[in-house]
């Protein structure tokens, strides 16, 4: 079974100076196995490291991160199979959440699971997402390697 593991690119303009965070908490932005694209959480953070100030704005920076990734997979919102996220104060949050999902994610919409944690990694986080997405034709991608992206089928 091969495995590639995804590495967002330095200067990325979605991630910014954040990259750093894959290294420092030691895991793949996603990893790339039998036609599954399997997404690390993604947290609300703006590229500078600053955190949206709204679980609305939390969930779009989330979303954007999201589709970055999906992106740099050749993916997008639609070949999303799974998605979970990870809510704190989700009674108040959940308002701001749903405006910005609806307003990103159209259908096809995958299969989503919400759920309400009392903190994530840090105090100031209220989103974070993680999801499942599959080709659209079951299979492996084939890669082709771009500078940096240490790739392999």
């Amino acid at each position: 079974m091969a495995i590639h593991r995804v590495e967002v690119p330095d200067g990325s303009p979605v991630f910014g100076e954040t990259t750093s965070a894959f290294a420092r908490f030691g895991h793949a932005p996603a990893v790339r196995s039998n036609g599954l694209l399997f997404i690390s959480g993604q947290i609300g953070r703006r590229a500078d490291g600053v955190p949206g100030k709204t679980a609305e704005e939390q969930t779009e920076l989330a979303l954007r991160r999201l589709e970055e990734i999906l992106r740099l997979e050749n993916l997008g919102f639609a070949d999303l199979v799974e998605v979970t996220s990870y809510h704190v104060d989700i009674r108040e949050n959940m308002a701001g959440f749903l405006a910005a999902k609806q307003r990103l994610v159209k259908e096809p919409c995958p299969a989503w699971t919400i759920i309400g944690v009392s903190g994530l990694a840090g105090p100031e986080l209220l989103v974070e997402i993680q999801a499942t997405a599959a080709r659209p034709d079951g299979t492996a991608r084939s890669h082709h390697p771009t500078p940096g992206s240490g790739g392999d089928a």
